[in-house]
């Protein structure tokens, strides 16, 4: 997926995350490879409209694997059309394909209509996230 690396670093732009072409195109590269974080895009006419970021790991509150939705955007202009709907439906086959009992995602506290969205999507809101970073 290198030829998608510029466009996944202008997507992952639109969320707030300055990424370069490179450093896009070797986080996916590296990602793919470990069997459990695919990234997928939308396309029409070989220009990207967005992606979407999953993974799928084992907890030991749940008896399945649950898939997280890592990161999800749409370009600006390509907003309202339906892509994010389609993106996630393409999720929630994959994960039911991997076994997975759930899937879950975070979304930023300030992203109110990206909370209707999901809603709408049958998602319920059931936890707070807390974070502490770890230096640089």
């Amino acid at each position: 997926m290198p030829e998608d690396a510029a466009a996944v670093s202008v997507l992952l732009e639109e969320l707030g995350y300055a990424t370069s072409s490179e450093m896009a195109a070797e986080r996916v590269r590296r990602l793919n490879e470990t069997g459990s974080d695919p990234t997928f895009i939308a396309e029409e006419d070989g220009r990207p409209l967005g992606l979407i970021a999953l993974h799928r790991c084992h907890m030991i509150q749940h008896r399945a694997p649950v898939a997280r939705i890592t990161a999800l955007v749409i370009h600006q202009p390509a907003r309202r059309r339906r892509i994010g709907s389609l993106l996630i439906d393409h999720a929630l086959r994959w994960a039911e394909q991997s076994g997975c009992e759930l899937v879950e995602l975070t979304s930023a506290l300030n992203r109110t209509e990206a909370h209707t969205f999901y809603r709408d999507l049958g998602f319920e809101p059931n936890s707070l996230r807390f974070r502490k970073s770890l230096g640089s």
